[in-house]
């Protein structure tokens, strides 16, 4: 039994993972905005859930939330940043204000989280941090320039992160979902207020007017919450863990069209040292 700390457990995958993670009997806690929404959570799992009222872009209640696992808990084993929601704009069409909360809450909310773990988990040698990334951080499709960006750089602290703490026994590894049927299409997902008629056939096509996937997606959160729990287990996770045929397949066209790049240029890279 392991003790797990996820944000953002109201809805979607991040309270999958939270009921996965209970029913194979690890300790959570569960934290969301608005705490009544999980409290359902502790009913079912009396003895080893906890409900915490989390704003990951609150820097006090971070604070607060470790502290109390920490408490009730006696450490945190496993740290899941979860806690995000969808955008979708043209890059000229990004608003400052809806794309500065973005990263705000998916970069810097992960940000406070990890360095409010962190402590702990090395001063027991135990620790698995989480990161959810997406899909689109490798695939940038139109209209999600500024949600593929913040993902992409939630990668790359990964990997960093990853270097930094296993040589004190700890881990850290990102997860990259396709299209999971949850509100991530739905309700959970922000745009720009004030489209430009020339990304129509672009950006505009990802418009939620436009958008006939909600509902239908073919991912199983589920499915994805025992995956992530199984690397998790498995003591070696890898760097990415790609969840998804859509995902897979979208990843593996996107590393394909890298590699035909540097193939294609690859002279024009290798000229740029000084001449020996």
């Amino acid at each position: 039994m392991s003790s797990w700390l996820i944000t953002g457990c109201s809805t979607g995958l991040g309270r999958a993972f939270a009921l996965a993670a209970l029913e194979r009997g690890h300790r959570v806690a569960v934290t969301a905005r608005d705490v009544d929404r999980v409290r359902d959570l502790v009913e079912a799992h009396p003895e080893t859930a906890l409900a915490l009222q989390l704003d990951v872009t609150d820097d006090a209640q971070v604070t607060a939330a470790v502290a109390a696992a920490e408490e009730r808990f006696g450490g945190i084993d496993v740290l899941v940043n979860n806690a995000g929601y969808g955008h979708r704009a043209a890059v000229e069409e990004g608003e400052d204000e809806a794309v500065r909360r973005l990263w705000e809450t998916h970069l810097f909310g992960a940000v406070r989280t990890i360095q409010a773990v962190l402590p702990g988990m090395r001063a027991r040698r135990v620790g698995t941090i989480v990161n959810i990334s997406s899909v689109a951080a490798r695939s940038s499709p139109a209209g999600s320039g500024y949600y593929a960006a913040v993902k992409a750089a939630i990668e790359a602290l990964t990997l960093s992160l990853r270097q930094e703490v296993e040589p004190l026994g700890l881990t850290a590894f990102a997860v990259a979902p396709g299209g999971f049927r949850t509100d991530f299409a739905g309700r959970s997902l922000t745009q720009a207020g004030t489209p430009i008629d020339d990304y129509a056939d672009t950006a505009g096509r990802r418009r939620k007017e436009h958008s006939t996937v909600h509902g239908t997606q073919p991912g199983d959160p589920a499915k994805a919450a025992a995956a992530v729990i199984d690397a998790v287990e498995s003591g070696r996770p890898p760097y990415l863990l790609v969840l998804g045929n859509d995902a897979s397949d979208r990843i593996r066209a996107s590393l394909a069209a890298i590699q035909d790049d540097l193939d294609t240029w690859e002279t024009v890279s290798r000229s740029t040292d000084f001449d020996s």
